[in-house]
């Protein structure tokens, strides 16, 4: 049930990523064609006013189809168009006349030959294979031709809708963690009993969950803390341990300390907390600062990444899921939603380094093409994709095995 959770967590981080680009691409004057969780082939899919909606069979992410995200080129008809042309020569001439147009930027001619072209293919004898080839490509060339394609847009625009991911996860994160304040964080531990762990010295003694410690060897604790001195004190000796439980005062069988996996001495129980609530503009100010603490500490991880020191800090969806599950099971909650909001900060931060597939790569390029006022070439965006795809499946593979394997030394 809590991976069930841990993963339903996750998605609804992505799909609030994807539904950042998705609703400003759509404010912007942009209509997108696509909105998935999950890659394709489609395991659920309906169609929209123009827009198809989906849930893929790869649950690696997500994506928003955006009409031409790259500038046209003539190399692009031979791609789409190569293996109908081999079955059907007389295609050569109109897929001629269309590449050159796109060559000379004639862009709104060629989108009107288009049509000749669709035509042409519909009549031509055509392999199914080669048809449906054919008609995907032409639907892109339509997109990317188009007055709404990505390329097309002012800078401003493009970045507007890039930067949309990442900060829909940004803001998700500082409301996330504020909701958490106003539910309440843990102000202090009590005296009184929560959990009693599994064969532990509490468990032998025959301490009980609502049981409120009042001293440790006839020495009366006044609050936790001076309780987890005098157990810590008991260097692995028999403690015996009185507690009040309901109307009644009971002395506990005495049982030796055992020291945790931290080097502390303990009896092996977890103290009832006493939360603090916050207002909510309180609680805003908080999350914002806690906020950009973990940024900091992440923009460290990352730096200590590129030296190679910070490998064994790699992690993969599998231990996302794993460790949330884990959070759901030991701390709760609050603790559940303040891990989910530092993954959301962490999946922001990621995707605005600037590499290409990422965010933050389509941000840099757009920001490029702004400054030399054209759009750079597909040939160019896909040479620097092979690096930045590199990059990020080095990243994937060292987290996988860091946790699958433990890492290595």
């Amino acid at each position: 049930m809590n991976v069930s959770i841990a993963i339903l967590g996750l998605a609804l981080l992505i799909l609030v990523h994807e539904a950042g680009h998705f609703f400003t691409a759509r404010a912007v004057g942009m209509s997108p064609r696509r909105f998935y969780l999950g890659f394709p082939p489609a395991l659920v899919k309906v169609k929209r006013s123009g827009i198809e909606y989906g849930i893929g069979a790869i649950p690696l992410g997500g994506y928003v189809k955006i009409p031409g995200m790259h500038r046209p080129a003539p190399s692009d008809l031979d791609v789409h168009l190569a293996r109908a042309r081999h079955e059907a020569p007389e295609l050569g001439g109109v897929i001629e006349r269309i590449k050159r147009l796109v060559s000379e930027g004639e862009m709104a001619e060629a989108r009107a030959r288009l049509t000749e072209l669709e035509r042409a293919v519909r009549d031509a004898e055509l392999s199914p294979a080669a048809a449906k080839a054919a008609e995907r490509g032409l639907t892109e060339l339509r997109d990317a031709l188009g007055p709404d394609a990505y390329w097309r847009q002012r800078t401003w625009r493009k970045v507007a809708v890039i930067f949309a991911g990442p900060g829909t996860n940004l803001v998700f994160a500082i409301l996330l963690i504020a909701v958490v304040y106003m539910v309440g964080v843990p102000s202090e531990a009590s005296r009184q009993v929560d959990r009693v762990d599994a064969n532990s010295p509490a468990q032998a003694a025959g301490l009980r969950p609502d049981d409120v410690i009042v001293a440790v060897n006839g020495e009366r604790a006044q609050d936790f803390d001076e309780l987890s001195q005098l157990i810590r004190g008991s260097k692995g000796k028999p403690i015996r341990v009185t507690v009040k439980r309901g109307n009644s005062v009971v002395v506990l069988e005495p049982e030796a300390t055992k020291l945790s996996s931290d080097g502390r001495w303990v009896f092996g129980f977890r103290p009832d907390v006493v939360y603090k609530r916050y207002g909510p503009l309180e609680s805003l100010e908080l999350s914002v600062r806690e906020s950009w603490r973990v940024t900091e500490a992440i923009g460290g991880s990352l730096g200590r990444i590129v030296t190679g020191e910070g490998r064994d800090e790699i992690s993969s969806p599998v231990g996302i899921v794993d460790a949330s599950s884990q959070v759901i099971d030991e701390g709760g909650i609050r603790l559940y939603l303040r891990i989910l909001a530092f993954i959301s900060l962490s999946l922001a931060i990621l995707n605005l380094l600037p590499l290409l597939p990422l965010d933050g790569g389509h941000i840099a390029f757009s920001l490029v093409e702004g400054l030399r006022g054209r759009a750079v070439g597909r040939e160019i965006y896909e040479r620097v994709s092979v690096v930045g795809i590199a990059l990020v499946l080095i990243l994937f593979f060292v987290g996988l095995s860091n946790d699958i394997g433990g890492g290595v030394d």
